[in-house]
């Protein structure tokens, strides 16, 4: 039996009661596993892989980012994070819903997944506050060119100053994933390159939790955070023992069908990271964790957390 529990924390944006989900096993709490969810969506649709590793004694949580979710105040606008450096503000909610689960879970080792943007808001984390974990996995990430990012934020500057930052960018939008459904001959929705499960994205193009397009505001956020992971002196931030594994579908357009993952992995192995791993699962598009092999998928993911529980306890 897992239990569920919802709660609210303060946004590091000083203003925001940010939305969280806590699951719960029944008995020992052996490991800590933080989600970090990916852009336009919400943490409840990992329950899936919190109720299978809940059974396994995993304490699941995570929040809904800035924007996102049942953060959203009844007035608030989707897609858009704050005022002040968002893509600084995201990673320190991150870390304030840590901090919150380690008081009241003290001594258990600790764990943090994120997915799609939140794969950059965990790798972001790492040259932060890295130190103070046991593993991250990065799953359904991939890299960008910093000469192509450049252009990205200065096109989203420039519809900031013209339309505003809470406009809602359907250009940039169009840019940036307009091409992600080209290898799908046969798609019947706009999202088909989400993965294979045609109920999955079906949910997912009915629910008005997702999908939303970002505001400029959100699209600056998005490209600030791949800026910072492009920076060589940020990435020798972190800590090179720490065990991560990179998981990806090689039909994901995110992670240019796994060339862009595969960058990601070489360049922490270029800084000197000791202890990382890849794996590509064939065919798999960019929910992994929602694709008709997902039981695989959390059947890899379980052990890599287990081992780090059991290293954390030698």
């Amino acid at each position: 039996m897992v239990k569920k529990e919802e709660f609210t924390f303060d946004s590091r944006d000083g203003k925001t009661k940010l939305h969280a989900v806590r699951w719960v096993p029944e008995g020992k709490v052996i490991c800590i596993l933080q989600i970090i969810h990916g852009m336009a969506e919400y943490i409840e649709r990992y329950e899936p892989l919190a109720q299978f590793l809940g059974e396994k004694g995993i304490l699941v949580t995570g929040d809904d980012h800035l924007g996102h979710g049942k953060s959203v105040e009844p007035e608030g606008t989707y897609g858009y994070f704050c005022e002040q450096d968002p893509a600084t503000v995201v990673v320190r909610d991150v870390h304030r819903l840590k901090k919150m689960t380690q008081e009241d879970y003290p001594g258990i080792p600790y764990v943090i997944l994120g997915h799609s943007m939140g794969s950059f808001i965990l790798r972001n984390y790492l040259f932060r506050y890295g130190t103070g974990i046991e593993g991250a996995i990065i799953c359904g990430t991939g890299s960008k060119p910093q000469a192509l990012v450049k252009f990205c934020k200065i096109f989203a500057a420039l519809q900031g100053a013209f339309l505003g930052d809470k406009h809602v960018a359907k250009l940039l939008d169009k840019l940036a994933f307009g091409n992600y459904n080209s290898r799908i001959p046969d798609a019947k929705t706009g999202s088909d390159w989400l993965c294979t499960e045609e109920q999955i994205v079906d949910n997912y193009v009915k629910d008005e939790l997702c999908g939303f397009i970002f505001t400029v505001n959100g699209f600056k956020t998005l490209f600030e955070l791949l800026n910072r992971l492009n920076k060589t002196e940020n990435l020798c931030r972190m800590p090179k023992e720490l065990p991560v594994l990179f998981i990806a579908g090689d039909m994901d357009p995110v992670g240019d069908y796994g060339k862009g993952v595969r960058k990601a992995y070489e360049d922490f192995m270029s800084i000197g990271m000791e202890r990382i791993s890849l794996k590509l699962y064939p065919g798999g598009r960019h929910e992994i964790l929602n694709e008709k092999n997902k039981q695989q998928v959390y059947e890899d993911i379980y052990p890599w957390i287990m081992e780090r529980a059991r290293e954390y306890r030698l």
